[in-house]
């Protein structure tokens, strides 16, 4: 008999969640000292990987690359061909390898450690070639794969990457990058741009912000959310906010059993909805939708007054501002 789709779904998930917590808990002070030499590095990070590794330690270097410690990913078999002669003394180079025991690793980590490059391991096997050749060695052991044969990289390749951001997210705070850093290293598409601007050049005036009254009734409380496809409307009491209704609280309070026929906007409305000053960025107006898993906040002026909404899809350039092309 086939076993339900969403218990394999999660017993995959759990499995993967293990590998990581072993990881986490194998850490120890290689993982200090292997932070301190990408600190103090003259050169650049170089990080190599074949195959599932390979695809795993090209998304390590560009997150090493976008929180301010400068790496590029090397492909070992197009290393020994060449490529090899972008790395030099003053670089580090990171070898990932679950065995241990890829030929293309191992040569490619004996070839650069005689120029005098640093050397760190990281597999799943610690008594490995590239562990004993390897001036540092991250330990990325997991009990099992996710896949049911055990055969196809699933668990030790999350558990890999999750390491590689640990790794990232280390380097970030030691050297004090900040989100003025990030938002200057992703200038591109625009969203980088975007992210700079002042909650007051995206906001949505308040004249143009969906509206109803305290005592409004269901069908003007719908009429209002569906004229702006915003998914939500603000309760006005004259030129004071009073709440917030989304089309999310509308199914909460009928899951709930509510006769929405006999309800009042003030009654189902949130009050004191999240705000956002009007001078604060965009990026800290996301950065407070993501943590909050919401789409608009509030915005106010230094003495507290309504001023308007900001929305997900302005700062996303699906809205009313658009992304340049």
């Amino acid at each position: 008999m086939t076993r339900p789709v969403l218990d394999i779904a999660r017993e995959a998930l759990e499995i993967e969640i293990q590998g990581i917590r072993k990881v986490s808990s194998s850490l120890d002070s290689n993982f200090e000292l292997v932070v301190d030499l990408l600190y103090s590095l003259r050169g650049r990070i170089i990080v190599t990987g074949v195959g599932k590794s390979g695809i795993i330690g090209r998304k390590i270097a560009a997150t090493f690359t976008s929180t301010g410690s400068p790496a590029i990913f090397v492909h070992p078999v197009e290393g020994l061909h060449g490529d090899v002669g972008i790395v030099g003394r003053d670089d580090a180079l990171i070898a990932i390898s679950n065995s241990g025991e890829t030929t293309e690793i191992t040569s490619l980590a004996a070839t650069v450690r005689k120029w005098g490059t640093r050397i760190v391991g990281m597999t799943g096997n610690m008594s490995s070639t590239l562990a004993r050749m390897s001036e540092m060695t991250l330990d990325c052991r997991v009990d099992k794969e996710a896949c049911p044969l055990n055969m196809a990289p699933t668990a030790s390749t999350t558990a890999t990457l999750a390491l590689g951001d640990a790794l990232a997210v280390a380097l970030m705070v030691r050297r004090g990058f900040k989100r003025e850093d990030f938002l200057r290293s992703h200038p591109a598409g625009s969203l980088g741009e975007r992210l700079r601007l002042k909650v007051s050049d995206m906001m949505l005036e308040s004249a143009s912000v969906p509206r109803v009254f305290p005592n409004s009734k269901i069908s003007e409380i719908v009429e209002s959310i569906n004229g702006k496809n915003l998914g939500l409307t603000m309760v006005i009491s004259g030129d004071t906010l009073q709440g917030i209704i989304t089309d999310g609280d509308l199914r909460r309070a009928l899951a709930n059993g509510s006769d929405l026929f006999k309800e009042e906007a003030q009654n189902l409305m949130t009050r004191n909805p999240l705000s956002i000053k009007a001078s604060r960025t965009a990026a800290e107006a996301l950065e407070i939708m993501e943590s909050k898993l919401i789409t608009a906040l509030s915005v106010i002026d230094q003495d507290g007054k309504w001023l308007g909404i900001i929305h997900l899809h302005d700062l996303l350039g699906k809205g009313r501002v658009p992304f340049a092309s």
